[in-house]
């Protein structure tokens, strides 16, 4: 029982379930930026390399025969992912650096905020009142 306690507490921790939607909003971006890439990027550039689709260059080591398939080396497919991953890549990049920016912004406001606005000493506690009635005595006595 008490692993399971500390299992629900671990899984419950604010970082943990953060992380867990960042793993689904990842996922999902990624399928978009795919079909970015596939659908809208790849074709102008299929266009401009003579009509040439990535996915479906191959390198072919052995020929079908018969019932046996034949065996390829998909380099085009790589091509393509390697593609996405660029584009992904610049994607996290700037979405980061626009986040940081507004940050930076935020920042920036408040300390400026915190700046314009006159410094308060806080009311002295009831200690340092006694403290300071004490020391104003001890000197009015010499």
């Amino acid at each position: 029982m008490k692993w399971l306690s500390e299992f629900k507490k671990f899984a419950m921790r604010g970082n943990v379930v953060d992380m867990a939607v960042g793993i689904i909003i990842g996922a999902a971006f990624g399928k978009i930026v795919s079909s970015l890439v596939s659908d809208v990027i790849m074709p102008p550039i299929g266009v401009l390399l003579g009509g040439v689709d990535f996915s479906d260059l191959a390198f072919t080591l052995k020929r079908a025969v018969g019932d046996e398939p034949a065996v390829v080396i998909g380099y085009g497919k790589f091509i393509q992912t390697v593609i996405d991953f660029i584009i992904i890549a610049f994607s996290v990049f700037a979405l980061v650096k626009f986040v940081n920016v507004l940050r930076n912004k935020t920042d920036k406001a408040k300390a400026e905020a915190e700046e314009a606005a006159p410094a308060v000493e806080p009311e002295p506690t009831k200690e340092e009142r006694l403290l300071t009635e004490i020391r104003d005595l001890l000197k009015e006595k010499k």
